[in-house]
C-alpha cells in the first residue's frame, strides 16, 4: 500500500484503497509541513523518522537518534499541574496497581487500581457523581464493552464505509509521520483495539489507552494480559473525561479517536482540550461519519440533528467543511481528510 511520499520537508497522502466498496475520495485543503519534533515532557528526544513508501511502514523505520522518556505529563484533571507519584521510578502497566498520583497544588491524590488510573474530576467522591449523555453512557454497560471487538465494530465496515482496523491504521500513520517516536493519546480508546496497535508497532514511546468508561479499559487490560510479549512498560490505560484532559499543556505529540468524534457530549470542547494538550507540530487525527451527499436534500436535516443529539447525545457530522471549520475554530491548522462512503479521517496540527 502506498503511504506517502516525502518531499523536502512536506508529504503527499497517496492512499490505494482498491478493496473499498465505495469510491474513496482524498481531500487537502491546505499543504501539511512535516517538522521536526521538539523536546517535550514525557516524549522521545528530538530525531526523526523516514518511511519507505515501497514497504512496510512499520519495518522500516529509521530512528537517527535513541529515544529517551523524561519528566511527567500525566496532569490533575483540577488544576492542570503536573503530578507527582510515589513508590516506582514509572508509570506502566504493571506499576499502575497502587499508584498515588498528587497534584501539590490542590493536594488531591488519584490512586490507580489494577487496570487504570482513573484521572476524572469525579476521582474519589464518595457521594457525589454526574452521568453523562446516552451515547457516552452506553459504553460503560459491560455487555457493550464485551461485544466492541466481536461483532460490533466490524458492523461499521458494512453501513459506515470504514475499511477496517488494519486499512486505517496503515492510512492514519501517514498522517502521524511527523511526530513517530513521540507519545500518542488514543482518546475514547473503546477496548484498546488501536491501542495495542500503536503499542506493538513500537512507533512510540509512549502510548495512552484513554477512555471514560472503567469497563472498556477493563476489557482493554485483558486482551493486553492475553498477549505474549505485549510492551507493558511504554503503555499505560487512563480513565478521563475528553473534555478535561489530564495532561500538561503543549506536552503531547499526537491525538488519535477512532470512531469517537461524533459520540462526544461537546465535540468543539473536546477538540479544544486536544488543543491544548498537543505540543506545537502536534498532529490530531479522527475518524467519524459524515452524512452529506444525497442526504443534503432531506428536509429539515440540521433540525433533526438537533433532536437526535439532545435525546442521544450523538453528533451528526453533515460536511467535510464543518469538521474543518471545528479544527479551525481550536486553533489546528493543515487540515486533511480521507472519504470513503460515509467514512471520513482527519488529520490537523497544532502550528509551530
Amino acid at each position: 500500500m502506498a503511504i506517502g511520499v516525502a518531499v523536502t520537508g512536506m508529504y503527499t497522502l497517496t492512499p490505494r484503497l482498491s478493496s473499498f466498496k465505495h469510491p474513496t475520495r482524498h481531500c487537502s485543503p491546505t499543504p501539511f509541513t512535516a517538522k521536526l519534533p521538539l523536546p517535550l515532557r514525557f516524549r522521545a528526544s528530538s530525531s526523526t523518522a523516514v518511511i519507505d513508501t515501497e514497504t512496510n511502514p512499520t519495518d522500516s523505520i529509521v530512528e537517527e537518534k535513541e529515544v529517551s522518556r523524561s519528566s511527567n505529563s500525566l496532569a490533575c484533571p483540577v488544576c492542570y499541574d503536573s503530578l507527582t507519584w510515589n513508590a516506582v521510578p514509572g508509570l506502566s502497566v504493571d506499576t499502575i496497581p497502587g499508584s498515588a498520583l498528587k497534584c501539590s497544588t490542590c493536594q488531591k491524590t488519584y490512586v490507580g487500581n489494577q487496570t487504570h488510573l482513573d484521572l476524572t474530576t469525579t476521582s474519589g467522591a464518595k457521594s457525589y457523581g454526574e452521568s453523562m449523555p446516552a451515547s457516552t453512557e452506553l459504553f460503560r454497560v459491560p455487555l457493550i464493552s464485551f461485544l466492541y471487538e466481536r461483532g460490533w465494530r466490524q458492523t461499521f465496515s458494512v453501513w459506515g464505509g470504514f475499511p477496517g482496523p488494519e486499512k486505517e491504521f496503515e492510512l492514519m500513520k501517514s498522517f502521524l509521520k511527523p511526530v513517530l517516536g513521540g507519545n500518542i493519546i488514543d482518546a475514547s480508546c473503546a477496548s484498546g483495539l488501536f491501542s495495542r496497535l500503536f503499542a506493538k508497532s513500537g512507533l512510540f514511546s509512549l502510548v495512552v489507552a484513554l477512555d471514560y468508561s472503567e469497563n472498556m479499559l477493563q476489557q482493554c487490560y485483558e486482551f493486553i494480559q492475553q498477549e505474549e510479549n505485549f510492551p507493558k512498560e511504554n503503555f499505560i490505560l487512563v480513565r478521563a473525561d475528553i473534555s478535561r484532559l489530564p495532561f500538561v499543556s503543549n506536552s503531547v505529540d499526537a491525538v488519535h479517536a477512532g470512531a469517537a468524534l461524533h459520540c462526544w457530549p461537546s465535540p468543539l470542547a473536546a477538540v479544544a482540550e486536544i488543543s491544548r494538550v498537543l505540543r506545537p507540530g502536534g498532529v490530531f487525527v479522527a475518524t467519524t461519519y459524515i452524512l452529506d451527499g444525497p442526504f443534503t436534500v432531506i428536509p429539515f436535516l440540521r433540525t433533526l440533528r438537533q433532536t437526535t443529539r439532545q435525546v442521544s447525545g450523538s453528533f451528526i457530522f453533515l460536511s467535510e467543511r464543518e469538521l474543518e471549520d471545528l479544527c479551525r475554530a481550536c486553533g489546528l491548522v493543515g487540515f486533511k481528510c480521507i472519504r470513503n462512503g460515509l467514512f471520513v479521517m482527519i488529520s490537523s496540527s497544532k502550528p509551530n
